[in-house]
């Protein structure tokens, strides 16, 4: 039997099974099966959910609307998990419900972080430089 490469990423199994927990995890928080106040007085979205290679832990990607209040949300969400767990077991057709965890989506402050530098004086000088220079910016049909 040959070794087994090692993965780049996570199977296509693996992200099957992710975007079906994260469609029964948003499902759940939008109807508001789960009794919670600080659950019911915010929207929350789940904009990514990442599996473990044995599809016993899932790994929650959160973020409440408008990035208000996230150390609360967590942390109810962590109150509910075995609740928020059943419920995900009942939607979702596997041998075994996977674990949850629940962590602060951090992609919005990436993509704002990576706009602030695109905007930064230091791109803009050398974005004004490249056009100084003659190159064209998109090619020319001459």
């Amino acid at each position: 039997m040959a070794p087994r490469q090692p993965q780049a990423g996570p199977s296509q199994r693996q992200q099957r099974v992710a975007e079906l927990i994260r469609h029964a995890l948003a499902e759940v928080l939008q109807r508001g099966d789960i009794q919670d106040p600080v659950l019911g007085a915010h929207v929350v979205t789940v904009p990514e959910v990442r599996m473990s290679p044995d599809l016993k832990l899932a790994t929650a990607y959160i973020m409440p609307l408008g990035g208000q209040d996230e150390t609360p949300v967590i942390a109810a969400l962590e109150r509910n998990k075995k609740a928020l767990r059943q419920e995900v077991a009942r939607r979702v057709n596997l041998k075994y419900a996977p674990d949850l965890r629940f962590r602060r989506d951090e992609t919005f402050d990436e993509a704002a972080r990576i706009d602030a530098l695109l905007r930064s004086e230091k791109v803009q000088r050398d974005l004004d430089t490249a056009d100084d220079d003659g190159e064209p910016d998109a090619p020319s049909d001459h």
